[in-house]
């Protein structure tokens, strides 16, 4: 049993780290101008130099509320964290990660949410860049969408052992 729960924190561990990368990081969509490459993320638009990621008053708000979910998800991800300490040397067995659980849930659900706003609305979208792709950070977040569900309904599972 400790070995899962070191196994589980572990990830959870990763989980938060990948959530910071991609969110700060400004590798969501890539591509190439006669310039050289260039890169956008939920913040700036870097090719050489980063400056403000040029969004059309259409789209504003859904890049806003990616935002706004994968900050969200950071938070819950690190409240679920600290949680999981707290309730492994607080409660007995059988109302453990009951919580921890519920709240890593939620956070997965705001991955989803902000990821599928991405994907729906800005993917290939690089005006005036050709052979655009999607970046790692894209790539983490799908991963941390993936790993956030496994370690709630893991919580969820190990709260009756």
């Amino acid at each position: 049993m400790l070995v899962l729960l070191a196994g589980i924190f572990v990830v959870h561990i990763a989980t938060v780290i990948m959530l910071f990368v991609s969110t700060i990081a400004n590798v969501w969509m890539v591509g190439s101008s006669n310039v050289g490459m260039a890169s956008s993320g939920l913040w700036l638009l870097c090719n050489k130099t980063c400056e403000q990621l040029p969004v059309s008053r259409y789209d504003d708000a859904s890049l806003k509320a990616v935002q706004a979910f994968m900050i969200l998800s950071i938070i819950f991800s690190v409240i679920a964290l600290v949680m999981f300490i707290v309730q492994l040397f607080t409660l007995e067995k059988g109302k453990r990660f009951y919580i921890t659980g519920a709240i890593m849930l939620v956070c997965w659900m705001c991955i989803l949410i902000g990821v599928s706003i991405y994907t729906a609305r800005f993917t290939g979208r690089m005006p005036g860049f050709t052979n655009s792709h999607h970046g790692y950070c894209f790539i983490l977040a799908w991963i941390c969408f993936c790993f956030s569900f496994i370690i709630g309904i893991l919580y969820l599972v190990l709260r009756k052992k």
